[in-house]
C-alpha cells in the first residue's frame, strides 16, 4: 500500500475526548475513526489488523470442526422472551428499535437464542450431533461506560461459537478442545500473558472460564499463583473456591487484567426453553447439550495496542500487523530503488512515498508501529545495503539489497 494512494493520515495529537491510550493511539495512527462514544469505524490499516486476527481465529476453529456462519443482527423478540432475556430488567444493555407498521426489534448483544432456534431445523437425531458453528458478527450493547476506546464499545466485533452435543461427556470433551484452541489463538496473536481464569458459573456450573490478559489498564482484578496455573477472577475469591482449587490466599498475587474471551458450558439453558431436542439411539427425546465460546475481536485489537505501545506509538506483533514493513526511500536514487522493491513485494509493505521530510516519515513509522522499518537512501545504495530497524527493540542493522527479500 502506498501512503499517497490511501486516506491514512496521522495526527500529532489525539482528539481531546479520547481518554484511553488504545483509542488515542489507534486514532492518531490512522487505524480507527470515532463516530461517537463507544462506536468506531475501522480504516484501511485497522481493518487489516482485524482481518489478521480473524484469520488466526478462523484457522484454529476450523481445525476443531467449527463451521462458519453469519447470523442477522436484527432480532425477533419472541425468541428472547422465551428465555426471559428481552426484558430490560433481566438484560439492561439492549438497543431496541420500533418497526414501521408496529412492533419492536432488538439489535443482538449476543446470539444464543437465534442460533438455538435456527438449529431446530437441522438437528433432530443423535446422528446430527455433535455440531459446532461460529461467526464474526457485530454486537450492540448499550454500555453505560463507553470511554475505554475499543476495549468497551456500544458496537463491536465479536467471534461467538456455539457447540451442540448429545451427552454431557461429549460437551466436556469438546470444551477441552476449545481450551486448547484458545491457548493457540492467544499465543499466535502475541497475547502470551493471557490466562484461562476461573469465574462464576452461575446456577449452571461451578465455574465458567474467562480469558484474561494481564494489563495495567484492565478493568478486572485477578489473582494468580506463582506459576500462573491458577488464575481467579476477584468475584470467586472465596475460601471454599481456594480450597477446591488447592491454593491458599497468601500464595496469590493481585493484578489487573482485560477480558478477551470466555467459554461456558450452557448445558440446557437455551435448548430447553427454545425446544431444541433430538432423538437418541433408544428413540427417546432429549434436550441438546450446549456450550458457548466468545472472543472479542475488536477488543483484542485494543488490548494489543494497549499492551505493547511505547512512548513513540504502537508496536504490533508480526502476526497481526497490517503490514510487516514500513518502507522509506531517501534521495532520488534511494527512492527509485525503494519503488522497485515495493513493486515486487507490495503485499507486506506500507510504502511512505509522500513528499515529506525523512524525520516526519520516521516519526510516523514509529507511531504506526509496523514490525520493521526499511530505509533505502542514496548513501545506503552506495554500500549496497538497506537499513532495517526493528520497531520493538529500536535496533538497526544493515541488510544487503540482494538479501532484503528475506526479511519479508
Amino acid at each position: 500500500m502506498k501512503m499517497t494512494q490511501t486516506f491514512i493520515k496521522t495526527l500529532r495529537e489525539a482528539p481531546k475526548d479520547e481518554i484511553a491510550q488504545n483509542g488515542a493511539l489507534l486514532t492518531r495512527a490512522g487505524y480507527i475513526h470515532k463516530e461517537l462514544a463507544g462506536v468506531y469505524d475501522f480504516l484501511p490499516l485497522g481493518l487489516r489488523v482485524i482481518e489478521k486476527i480473524k484469520s488466526i481465529i478462523r484457522e484454529e476453529l476450523n481445525a476443531i470442526g467449527g463451521q462458519e456462519v453469519l447470523l442477522s443482527s436484527l432480532q425477533n423478540p419472541e425468541l428472547w422472551e422465551k428465555t426471559g432475556r428481552f426484558s430490560d430488567q433481566e438484560v439492561d444493555i439492549w438497543f431496541k428499535t420500533e418497526v414501521v407498521g408496529g412492533g419492536t426489534l432488538g439489535l443482538a448483544p449476543t446470539h444464543e437464542e437465534p442460533i438455538t432456534n435456527l438449529l431446530k431445523t437441522y438437528i433432530s437425531s443423535y446422528k446430527d450431533l455433535p455440531l459446532s458453528v461460529y461467526q464474526f458478527q457485530t454486537k450492540f450493547r448499550n454500555e453505560k461506560r463507553a470511554k475505554s476506546g475499543i476495549l468497551r464499545g456500544r458496537e463491536f466485533l465479536m467471534k461467538d461459537m456455539y457447540s451442540f452435543h448429545a451427552t454431557e461427556e461429549d460437551l466436556d470433551k469438546y470444551y477441552a478442545e476449545v481450551e486448547k484452541a484458545y491457548a493457540r489463538i492467544f499465543e499466535r496473536i502475541g497475547l502470551t500473558e493471557t490466562y484461562k481464569t476461573f469465574a462464576s458459573g452461575g446456577i449452571f456450573s461451578k465455574y465458567s472460564h474467562e480469558y484474561q490478559t494481564f494489563l495495567p489498564v484492565g478493568e478486572d482484578t485477578v489473582y494468580y499463583n506463582a506459576d500462573k496455573s491458577v488464575v481467579l477472577n476477584k468475584e470467586v475469591l472465596e475460601p471454599e473456591v481456594l480450597e477446591d482449587l488447592g491454593v491458599k490466599r497468601e500464595e496469590l498475587a493481585e493484578t489487573t487484567a482485560a477480558e478477551v474471551g470466555n467459554i461456558f458450558k450452557l448445558k440446557f439453558k437455551y435448548s430447553e426453553p427454545l425446544g431444541l431436542k433430538f432423538i437418541d439411539e433408544n428413540n427417546a427425546q432429549k434436550n441438546v447439550y450446549m456450550g458457548c465460546y466468545g472472543i472479542g475481536v475488536s477488543r483484542v485489537m485494543g488490548v494489543i495496542a494497549e499492551k505493547f505501545a511505547d512512548e513513540k506509538g504502537l508496536v504490533w506483533p508480526e502476526a497481526v500487523a497490517p503490514f510487516k514493513v514500513y518502507l522509506v526511500g531517501i534521495g532520488e536514487a534511494g527512492t527509485a530503488k525503494a519503488r522497485e522493491f515495493y513493486a515486487e513485494h507490495e503485499d507486506e509493505i506500507l510504502f511512505d512515498d509522500r513528499d515529506a521530510r525523512p524525520g516526519e516519515k520516521f516519526a510516523d513509522s514509529e507511531l504506526i508501529g509496523l514490525p520493521l522499518r526499511v530505509v533505502i537512501s542514496d548513501r545506503t545504495l552506495a554500500e549496497g545495503v538497506a537499513e532495517v530497524t526493528e520497531r520493538k527493540t529500536g535496533e538497526t542493522h544493515k541488510v544487503a539489497l540482494d538479501k532484503l527479500v528475506e526479511i519479508l
